[in-house]
């Protein structure tokens, strides 16, 4: 089993010790793809995009999508997403708008609301993707 740290510039860059996602590869040409969780900031920028949970959401998708990609892996692979939000209200705008990026069979999801989230944002999320190498 050898990991890999994956990086793009499509998606914002590490703000601390971390990688974007690792690649772990596996027996059998396949491959676990695990994202740092993402916030929605603008990777051109570094700023958390306005809009309120609506763009904020629209933007996190951007992140992993770019991620995922740069990983060789795709939202039909994401078999785990976890979700923190900084207040359960929005769960429904966020929960659309998710919809919309993730794809059948769905992956299972954790979300729950935190206290608080970097530069006050209004969500986080990673996943977790299995694909062939």
């Amino acid at each position: 089993m050898s990991n890999r740290a994956v990086h793009t510039d499509r998606a914002p860059e590490a703000v601390g010790p971390y990688s974007q996602a690792v690649a772990v590869e596996l027996a059998g040409g396949r491959k676990m793809v695990f994202t740092a969780g993402q916030i929605g900031l603008d990777p051109s920028t570094m700023q958390i995009v306005e809009g309120g949970i609506e763009a904020q959401t629209r933007q996190v998708v951007s992140n992993l999508t770019a991620i995922l990609e740069a990983a060789g892996a795709g939202w039909r692979d994401v078999v785990k997403s976890t979700v923190f939000l900084a207040d359960i209200q929005d769960f429904g705008a966020f929960n659309e708008i998710y919809a919309e990026a993730v794809g059948d069979p769905l992956p299972a999801r954790s979300a729950a609301a935190v206290r608080d989230l970097p530069k006050d944002c209004l969500l986080e999320m990673d996943l977790v993707a299995v694909c062939n190498g």
